[in-house]
């Protein structure tokens, strides 16, 4: 299966149902995120050659063309727009941060389909975009109350970069928080790609909070690690993270990760049938030394697979046919059962806690 770069627009275009179905996978390979960008791009590659192994999507071969979702928004949007506009992709795909999704969806609503899938901060309504990741409601939420419950943690700081997605997922929270008899000390907001957080984890140390939930991306993430680790904190004070994968564990190193919980709806040493035989089949066409499967790239395979489901059910590739078949959209995968409801994938969400260089999976909330 061909994974190409922007691809020129040809001189004469073949009908569309007579060439390979294109999907832009939008996916960081650089900036805070890029640490698993090529696990996102490995991943996708798999979903679309089980799918070719078969009859494809609507018997039309799947080709990914691969867009750097590390760039600035502005020029990402513009490069989806260009291939939206001209016809080479008949839809948009990819784990890639809110800033992201904000940008590109003015340009290409309704006209692809579009499958964001990284878990996000929930609200997204407008017409054509499907998302198959977490939302606050059924991640943060449940998470806090076992947290609560299960270790006694009612005093919470935040720290967070500063874009769309830690800002608005800090108002639910704080109405999480009032809700659960949580007291929110302290919030702290920081660029993507600020590097140094010793800072930042100094004021966490002085908050009196007996938690702090990490509102963090990928290499910012493993920079807080470090810094908070290396003042001694994480004695005496719990992390929990929405976005905590298991490239970004491995970065941060297992002595900078005691006492890191972890809500997601997908992690690699998950012992369910279908996530070990996206294990299997992932090392299989990979071996044992591919970047490593973790929850952020797993969601393109999701990505991938809900486009496919999409399709099938409405019999067609055009938008306005998915949207009218969507909330009777579901099918297994390596989540487990996944029902489209509303333009969102629900899913079971679990809590883990850093074991080492793996997680380990206490519960599902």
């Amino acid at each position: 299966m061909p994974v190409t770069d922007l691809p020129d627009v040809p001189a004469v275009r073949p009908h569309r149902a007579e060439r390979p179905y294109r999907v832009a996978l939008v996916i960081p390979l650089q900036g805070p995120a890029g640490l698993f960008g090529a696990s996102c791009e490995a991943v996708a590659e798999l979903a679309a050659a089980e799918l070719n192994a078969g009859t494809g999507l609507l018997g039309r071969p799947v080709e990914l063309v691969v867009v750097d979702g590390g760039a600035a928004p502005a020029v990402i949007a513009r490069q989806v727009a260009r291939l939206v506009d001209s016809d080479l992709v008949d839809a948009v795909t990819g784990w890639h941060i809110s800033a992201v999704r904000e940008a590109v969806v003015p340009t290409i609503a309704g006209r692809v389909p579009y499958v964001y899938t990284s878990l996000y901060e929930g609200g997204e309504h407008r017409p054509g975009v499907f998302c198959s990741g977490e939302t606050p409601i059924d991640q943060l939420a449940p998470a806090l109350r076992w947290l609560r419950d299960q270790l006694g943690l009612r005093r919470w700081a935040i720290v967070g970069n500063d874009y769309v997605w830690p800002r608005r997922s800090s108002v639910a929270v704080r109405s999480y928080a009032a809700a659960l008899d949580l007291t929110l000390l302290d919030e702290q907001y920081l660029p993507l790609g600020t590097g140094d957080f010793g800072a930042a984890a100094e004021r966490v140390g002085r908050s009196g909070a007996q938690a702090v939930l990490m509102l963090l991306v990928g290499q910012d993430a493993v920079a807080f690690n470090r810094g908070f680790a290396q003042r001694g904190l994480q004695d005496r004070i719990v992390r929990f993270s929405p976005l905590m994968e298991e490239n970004m564990l491995l970065a941060s190193g297992p002595d900078a990760t005691t006492g890191l919980y972890v809500a997601a709806s997908y992690f690699r040493s998950l012992t369910t049938a279908g996530s070990l035989d996206l294990v299997g089949r992932y090392v299989d066409r990979f071996g044992p030394h591919a970047p490593p499967l973790n929850n952020a790239a797993e969601s393109c395979y999701e990505g991938i697979r809900t486009l496919f489901a999409l399709a099938h059910r409405a019999g067609s590739t055009r938008v306005n046919r998915m949207l009218a078949v969507a909330d009777s959209v579901g099918y297994d995968g390596p989540r487990g059962v996944m029902h489209l409801r509303d333009g969102h994938v629900r899913q079971r969400v679990h809590l883990a806690v850093a074991d080492d260089v793996d997680f380990s999976v206490l519960t599902s909330i």
